[in-house]
């Protein structure tokens, strides 16, 4: 690995990236989808190494991917009991402390972001992937990045709208895109729009031009874009919610009406899981402008390369 290039023992956010890092990590990752659908071989760093995943949230892109990109790498998965490892059964220190000992990385979905970093901060020598927070979900962004570069070749100047909540996708994709040189528009109902936290931490990531603006106009947000993304309406924990938003957000549902604003080019962008006919309509998700297979599958390859990347000592 270059000397120009940080190498992190954690990846809590995208931010733990420096721009120099989050540029190789996208360009491995394109070299490793393409390894695997040549069958040519790559690295796999992980060898001899074991990880375990900690998911208290359930999962079915993330798991898999993790699961398949451990493997790929040469390493090995296992996967302890939620309800043992961060039920209070014990301390989270103490749960950090015990894999401290026999593993090289944890893997965590877990609910809020200062957990994760509780964890992370009892134990120093360990790897520790965020693999989706409250706050963040940083492996999500480099997918949605990883997915633009292959349309676009890069993000500068290219501007992604984002319609619906904003919450931890949001953020994460705002924080990686600006990072890259895009224009992130965030359209979000009072009350639900990014937070400042996070706009300022894209405000100091940002290069090339790259930023984020929020709004309250999903029309505004999306007129020219080049990309636009939305997610589900009541996340994970938010399940008592759902009726509520659903009102709420209606005026922010992605249909074709909405994406007529857009660039004639424009895609449309998801992390999934869908709630079709809610922040999204059949007509939109199955369209040829739809990417949210891509960006499912490069879940796996950005995956990959943010482990190859922790494991470059």
């Amino acid at each position: 690995m270059s000397t120009s290039i940080s190498t992190p023992a954690r990846f809590l956010s995208v931010l733990d990236f420096d721009p120099g890092t989050l540029d190789y990590c996208l360009e491995l990752a394109a070299d490793m989808k393409q390894a695997r659908a040549t069958r040519r071989r790559h690295i796999r760093p992980l060898d001899g190494r074991h990880f375990a995943l900690l998911f208290e949230k359930p999962s079915l892109r993330t798991r898999a991917t993790f699961m398949i990109a451990v493997r790929e790498l040469g390493g090995d998965v296992i996967e302890p009991p939620a309800d043992v490892v961060l039920g209070g059964r014990e301390t989270i220190g103490d749960v950090a402390r015990n894999m401290e000992r026999w593993m090289y990385g944890v893997i965590i979905r877990t609910f809020a972001q200062a957990r994760l970093e509780s964890f992370a901060s009892a134990a120093p020598r360990l790897r520790v992937v965020n693999a989706l927070t409250d706050e963040e979900h940083p492996c999500q962004a480099l997918a949605d990045c990883l997915t633009m570069i292959e349309r676009w070749g890069d993000l500068r100047g290219r501007i992604v709208a984002f319609s619906g909540d904003g919450n931890n996708v949001a953020a994460s994709l705002a924080q990686a895109a600006a990072m890259l040189g895009a224009h992130v528009r965030v359209a979000s109902p009072k009350g639900y729009e990014l937070s400042q936290v996070m706009r300022d931490s894209v405000a100091t990531a940002a290069r090339y031009g790259g930023g984020v603006e929020i709004t309250n106009d999903p029309i505004e947000a999306v007129r020219g874009a080049d990309a636009v993304y939305t997610d589900v309406w009541a996340s994970m924990g938010q399940e008592a919610e759902a009726e509520e938003r659903r009102i709420i957000f209606a005026p922010y549902q992605v249909n074709s009406q909405l994406m007529s604003h857009a660039a004639a080019d424009a895609i449309f962008m998801h992390c999934l899981p869908a709630h079709r006919g809610d922040e999204v309509t059949d007509e939109v998700m199955d369209s040829a402008a739809s990417v949210v297979f891509d960006q499912s599958e490069n879940r796996l390859h950005t995956q990959k390369a943010i482990l190859a990347v922790l494991a470059a000592d």
